[in-house]
């Protein structure tokens, strides 16, 4: 993998060298070398450009899909028309510390609509997944993904203590939860993060592009703008 990146470093450097990085045979890469070498400043751009260009890649191999939601599991207006897709898991602290970021941006845009993808990929996160789900259907998502992240660990009593706090339908969510079709709808969400490249959580999606860790408002905001931030 660090072969191939590198590779590709190297077959963009000749944009941003220019003309004179090429030998009349082809590509004189012992000039390529040396060129960068004396001018390093440019690789951290180059790799940020690689980035941005493999990341429309997988974002078109998902396509519209992806910021199409499980119906009902949508935080701040649903018929917004600004979308930020975010890719989470109860069992992740860095989720945890973003909540407080997609709070401060529904609050600032009325317009705003974060689609939540649950990606259970942290052990004894499924479950909570799976409830927030049927939490969906009920119309009352937002509920439970509140009470579930203050609520801590998502064990069997956690899930159990954020499904009263949302006033669900305890008996219709259950069966919902152990359902093919919550597990079909995880399963779908796993295969867009792999496509999207996503190595954990959190993983957003903001005006095309594609972002993963805990950036921080600044960055979202950004983003959402349709402008990059440091």
């Amino acid at each position: 993998m660090r072969r191939n990146f590198l590779t590709a470093l190297l077959a963009l450097a000749c944009g941003f060298a220019g003309a004179g990085l090429w030998s009349v045979s082809g590509l004189d890469n012992a000039r390529t070398r040396a060129w960068l070498v004396a001018n390093p400043e440019v690789l951290p751009e180059m790799a940020a450009a690689l980035q941005r260009n493999e990341a429309q890649v997988r974002l078109a191999e998902v396509g519209d899909a992806v910021a199409r939601p499980f119906p009902g599991a949508v935080l701040g207006n649903p018929a917004g028309k600004r979308v930020l897709v975010m890719f989470t898991d109860y069992a992740c602290g860095y989720c945890r510390s973003s909540e407080r970021d997609v709070a401060r941006l529904i609050a600032a845009d009325p317009d705003l609509k974060v689609v939540i993808r649950e990606w259970a990929i942290f052990p004894g996160s499924e479950n909570a997944a799976r409830m927030a789900l049927a939490a969906a259907q009920q119309g009352r998502y937002a509920a439970f993904h509140k009470a579930m992240f203050a609520g801590g660990a998502p064990n069997a009593e956690g899930v159990a203590r954020a499904a009263r706090a949302a006033g669900l339908d305890m008996a219709r969510a259950s069966a919902f939860a152990a359902s093919d079709r919550a597990a079909a709808e995880l399963a779908r969400t796993t295969q867009f993060a792999r496509t999207l490249g996503f190595a954990g959580t959190p993983g957003w999606i903001a005006e095309g592009q594609v972002i993963e860790g805990a950036v921080g408002y600044d960055r979202l905001k950004a983003a959402l703008d349709g402008s990059e931030a440091a």
